[in-house]
C-alpha cells in the first residue's frame, strides 16, 4: 500500500520499498474544461548538486532532452493533450546510476505557453506525484496537490534526494509565476 504525503512530508524510499531502485515517477494532472486554446502541460527533472543547480544543461531532462548523459534519466515523452486516466507523463529513474554529485532530483511540471494562452494552475485540477517501483510495479509513495495555485505556471511537485546516503522524497507542492524560464534561471541554466 502507497505511503501519501502532504505538502513539505518526507519519506525515506529505503524504508518504504528496501528493493526500490528503479524507479517510475508518474505525474498526473486534469485541466479544466475551457473554451480557449488547449492546455499542454510538460514534466521535467532537473539534477542538482549540493548547492541546488545543476552541473550543465545536460542535467535538465525533458520533452526534447529526454535522457540523462549517464543514463540514470529517462523522460517517456510529452502528452500534449493531457489525456490520461493515470499517469500523464513518467520519468523513469535507475538510482543506481545517478552520479555521486547529484544530490536532488527535482521534479517540476509547467504550462506550455502559459502567458500567451492566459492559463494558470488555478485552472488545473487532480494533480499528483507518485513514486512506483518499476520492476513489481507497486505504487510507493503518492503526493496529492490540493492547494489552489491562483497564478502559478510552473509547479515543483517533488523532489528525490540523498540524505546521510540514502534516498528520499520530499512533497513539495510549490509555484512559480515565471513559468520554465524562472525554474530554469533558479537553478543555473539561461533559457533561451
Amino acid at each position: 500500500m502507497a505511503i501519501t504525503l502532504t505538502k513539505g512530508g518526507n519519506i525515506s524510499l529505503a524504508k518504504a520499498d528496501p528493493s526500490l531502485t528503479k524507479l517510475v515517477a508518474g505525474l498526473g494532472w486534469k485541466p479544466r474544461e475551457t473554451d480557449g486554446p488547449g492546455f499542454d502541460l510538460d514534466a521535467s527533472l532537473f539534477m542538482l548538486n549540493k548547492d541546488g543547480r545543476v552541473r550543465s544543461e545536460a542535467d535538465f531532462i525533458f520533452y526534447k532532452q529526454m535522457t540523462s548523459p549517464e543514463g540514470a534519466i529517462i523522460h517517456n515523452g510529452d502528452n500534449t493533450s493531457g489525456a490520461s486516466e493515470g499517469d500523464v507523463e513518467q520519468v523513469l529513474i535507475d538510482l543506481t546510476k545517478v552520479p555521486v554529485d547529484v544530490e536532488t532530483l527535482r521534479l517540476v511540471v509547467t504550462i506550455y505557453d502559459a502567458e500567451k494562452r492566459k492559463q494558470t494552475f488555478g485552472q488545473v485540477g487532480g494533480a499528483f506525484m507518485r513514486i512506483v517501483n518499476e520492476v513489481s510495479g507497486a505504487e510507493v509513495v503518492r503526493y496529492d496537490l490540493f492547494e489552489d495555485y491562483s497564478t502559478e505556471t510552473a509547479m515543483v511537485f517533488g523532489e528525490i534526494y540523498r540524505n546521510n546516503g540514502e534516498w528520499k522524497v520530499r512533497a513539495v507542492g510549490q509555484g512559480y509565476a515565471g513559468g520554465l524560464d524562472a525554474l530554469c534561471r533558479q537553478v543555473g541554466i539561461n533559457p533561451v
